[in-house]
């Protein structure tokens, strides 16, 4: 072997440029039409060929929601029944007896409101917290000896 035969690895030479030009004919060697033929690459930036588009991908929430939420009404007829003299009426309690019927929205977010109604009567006295409540219903609570904790405006 001479010094004139050798070579260097196939995988040290670097690869030919072309479409710059130079005796390579009318289209440089890179043929007609084509994402190959086009300059940038064989790949041009945010290509993503056939693959569907991340938003494409992602899943898609049908129908309106409303950003206000609608009130959760409860009757005082309810709070007789379900719940005993001095006991205190908030989310957490109004969840644990049963009386909050969520929907698939609901459960999704956060419950916004509670409304107890003058539905009914009532002659326990409750500690009713955390709850909007309407005129006729708060003067019955207030009749029947219980209290109402407003919430405090942040």
């Amino acid at each position: 072997m001479q010094i004139h035969e050798i070579s260097k690895p196939s995988w040290l030479k670097e690869k030919k440029r072309i479409g710059r030009g130079g005796k390579r004919g009318t289209y440089s060697g890179k043929g007609n039409k084509g994402q190959k033929s086009r300059s940038g690459g064989n790949i041009p930036p945010g290509f993503e060929g056939q693959d569907t588009t991340l938003v494409q991908r992602s899943p898609k929430i049908r129908g309106f929601t409303s950003p206000n939420l609608p009130n959760i009404e409860i009757s005082l007829d309810l709070l007789e029944k379900h719940f005993n003299k001095g006991d205190k009426v908030t989310l957490l309690a109004l969840k644990e007896k049963g009386l909050l019927k969520l929907n698939k929205r609901s459960r999704a977010r956060k419950i916004a409101r509670i409304k107890i109604l003058r539905n009914g009567k009532i002659t326990k006295s409750l500690t009713i917290e955390e709850c909007l409540i309407s005129k006729g219903a708060r003067e019955a609570v207030e009749k029947a000896g219980g209290n109402i904790v407003e919430k405090e405006k942040s």
